[in-house]
């Protein structure tokens, strides 16, 4: 009689579903059918059913295990619709941190790490790792220059975390390719990097960045190395890029917010430039920046962490201050030629540009050399109108938008509705004179044209965007941020409109603007001279002498006074009022060992629609407990009891339960605008 044989294990699958719903941020347990055990593989995708109507639902094994508490009959998984482990565990455990410090969900973290399915990429992907064979070793040694013999190179090596002052200048990397100097310091560390086998991710803010940052790593390191997770690109490539980041060989990743979570293996170095700009902060759920989710990997993974900016944020100030991160600044020392002005203009032609006497007279004589960079506060023509007599600002008559002007000669309109305002009469003294208030790229291109005859003018902002130009004389006029980049570097620059920036109100109004115009200095040819006009005191001092940091730890001891960002943290609630009140009522009242640590809450306030918003600050030693109890608050929310109402057309009654709306964001400083 043939012996039977023994019974298969049970083989259990861990699952994070793909739901919005926070009750289900959990992983649930599945049987693994014995048709599916060879492809049921932790980072897989794979469909299971819900108890509840029979639903099909998606989602990602995490682990496998062959015990579980669960003493009943697990339901099987239903199908494994990739064999590809697209959730590596370092990217399952970088997304639960994540969302455990922000109060959100894991699945929301893992939709921004993981792009939608290719199939057919998918496959042609698969078939090139069957085919392929061992990689090329990557052999190069480079360094990274301009800080010292080898001191970025040791902070390399050992993983440290480092606050690194970009070199202000611009750089040739190949016959005729100019790039920001700070683009070639980050290609150079991560290029080190990838020659001691271990993998780079580099987040910049936006497509200009990543353009320059890749030019300067062509130079570097091997095409087939480099891999760039963009939003912007199409869903084939975005996901293509990403599948060859599961690959085994060591590569260079770069890309904007999201490719902090990028699935690289054996992660040696994360390198953020600019991490003050706002494009960082992710605009969807759990709201994690790029700085917080690199600080929390690097912590993970124990790689180097590289902070690069011309000027420092006071967040990172705040990380030097206590000692978290090491500052480095380049050696020898540069110092960009910085003239801060408070000149009238003058009564010629330069008048009508806005533009001081000793600005116009080194305008003019820097156009006999090459372009000159003319930062304007705004685009358009006239972005703000007013009544000549009384300056009240003019709005439309159909729907209170803002009034615009096109060109010189054109009639206003309005900029929401598009009504034309032929018969605009003030409201406040019916006065039919109206004034341009501000003028934008447009307006001030034409006043330079005229008041430069003969020279080209280029315009660059969000609707003309303009990445390089040329080392012929030209007066390019950008709005902040949309600078491009001149070849050889531009042999004046012109910051104008510096009240107007600096009249916004922001808690960070004061740093922006140094931000700003700190990268727009940078583009400056070697001892160019920059004027600014209408700035004096410490941003000016900071801009003169380039120590920005300086003025960024000069705001630390008022924010802590006044317990602002960055020395406690922020957290936004918003929902009904008795939602709100129930939230705010369970919010820990200490933190065992850090009994100095306090919180406190500012509102209700009225948000609209029913809704009221409060704001809750507390120091970082609150923040674990905060998280947990706001996230508690959202689930309590989210699983309320329906209610039963009867209809008014056949007597039956129904269950319903209003929409839950219960929003958290933490670190939200837009509030303070």
């Amino acid at each position: 009689m043939a012996a039977q044989a023994a019974p298969e294990q049970l083989l259990i699958a861990r699952v994070m579903l793909e739901s919005p719903l926070p009750q289900l941020d959990r992983l649930f347990d599945y049987a693994v059918p014995s048709a599916l055990r060879e492809q049921a593989k932790p980072g897989v995708r794979v469909k299971v059913p819900l108890r509840s109507a029979g639903r099909i639902a998606r989602g990602y094994i995490v682990e496998t295990t062959e015990a579980v508490e669960y003493s009943g009959t697990l339901s099987e998984i239903d199908e494994v619709t990739s064999s590809v482990p697209v959730l590596t565990p370092a990217v399952w455990h970088l997304a639960r941190r994540v969302s455990e410090r922000a109060a959100g969900s894991a699945s929301d973290v893992v939709r921004l790490a993981i792009p939608p399915r290719q199939v057919r990429v998918e496959k042609v992907w698969q078939l090139e790792q069957q085919s392929e064979g061992t990689p090329v070793e990557y052999r190069a040694n480079p360094t990274v220059t301009g800080y010292g013999e080898r001191v970025i190179d040791s902070a390399l090596d050992a993983g440290r975390r480092v606050a690194l002052a970009a070199i202000p200048a611009v750089h040739e990397v190949s016959p005729g390719v100019w790039v920001g100097r700070w683009a070639v310091t980050l290609a150079e560390a991560a290029a080190r990097t990838l020659a001691s086998g271990r993998s780079a991710i580099v987040a910049v803010p936006d497509y200009r960045d990543q353009q320059q940052l890749i030019e300067a790593l062509s130079a570097l390191v091997p095409l087939d190395r480099i891999s760039q997770l963009d939003a912007r690109q199409p869903n084939a490539d975005r996901y293509r890029a990403f599948l060859r980041c599961l690959e085994a060989a060591p590569r260079v990743i770069v890309g904007n917010r999201s490719v902090v979570y990028a699935p690289a293996e054996n992660l040696g170095l994360i390198a953020v430039w600019d991490d003050a700009d706002p494009l960082h902060n992710e605009p969807l759920s759990p709201y994690a920046s790029t700085r917080d989710v690199a600080l929390v990997r690097q912590e993970q993974s124990g790689c180097a962490l590289l902070f690069a900016s011309h000027s420092r944020s006071t967040w990172l100030e705040r990380l030097v201050e206590i000692g978290y991160v090491a500052p480095h600044a380049p050696d020898p020392a540069v110092l960009p030629h910085v003239i801060p002005t408070a000149d009238q203009p003058g009564a010629d032609a330069a008048a009508h540009a806005r533009i001081p006497s000793t600005a116009w007279n080194t305008a003019r004589r820097a156009l006999e050399d090459g372009p000159v960079l003319v930062q304007v506060a705004r685009p358009g023509y006239a972005p703000v109108l007013a009544c000549q007599d009384c300056r009240t600002p003019a709005r439309c008559r159909v729907c209170e938008g803002t009034l615009r002007i096109g060109g010189a000669r054109q009639t206003p309109s309005c900029e929401l509705c598009g009504a034309i305002a032929a018969d605009w009469h003030c409201r406040h003294c019916e006065s039919t004179r109206i004034r341009l208030v501000t003028a934008g790229t447009g307006r001030t291109a034409e006043e330079l044209g005229r008041a430069f005859p003969g020279t080209r003018v280029i315009v660059s902002d969000g609707e003309r965007p303009h990445l390089t130009v040329d080392a012929r004389p030209a007066l390019v006029v950008a709005t902040r941020g949309a600078e491009p980049i001149a070849a050889g570097g531009y042999r004046a620059i012109l910051l104008l409109d510096g009240e107007r920036m600096l009249a916004r109100e922001s808690l960070t109004v004061a740093e922006d603007c140094l931000r700003w115009w700190s990268n727009a200095i940078a583009l400056a040819a070697p001892r160019a001279p920059t004027i600014i006009v209408g700035v004096g005191g410490a941003l000016a001092r900071a801009l003169v002498t380039w120590s920005q940091h300086r003025f960024a730890a000069a705001e630390l001891p008022d924010r802590r006074t006044l317990r602002f960002p960055p020395m406690v943290r922020l957290a936004t609630v918003t929902g009904r009022p008795e939602t709100v009140e129930q939230a705010i009522s369970s919010l820990p009242d200490s933190v065992e060992g850090h009994e100095s640590a306090t919180i406190d809450v500012l509102g209700p306030v009225d948000a609209g629609d029913g809704l009221v918003r409060a704001t809750i600050r507390f120091d970082y030693a609150f923040g674990a407990e905060v998280a947990r109890s706001l996230r508690s608050s959202i689930i309590r929310n989210s699983t309320g009891r329906t209610k039963r109402q009867t209809s008014k057309a056949t007597g039956t009654k129904t269950s319903f339960r209003p929409p839950p709306v219960l929003r958290v964001r933490f670190d939200d400083t837009e509030i303070l605008e």
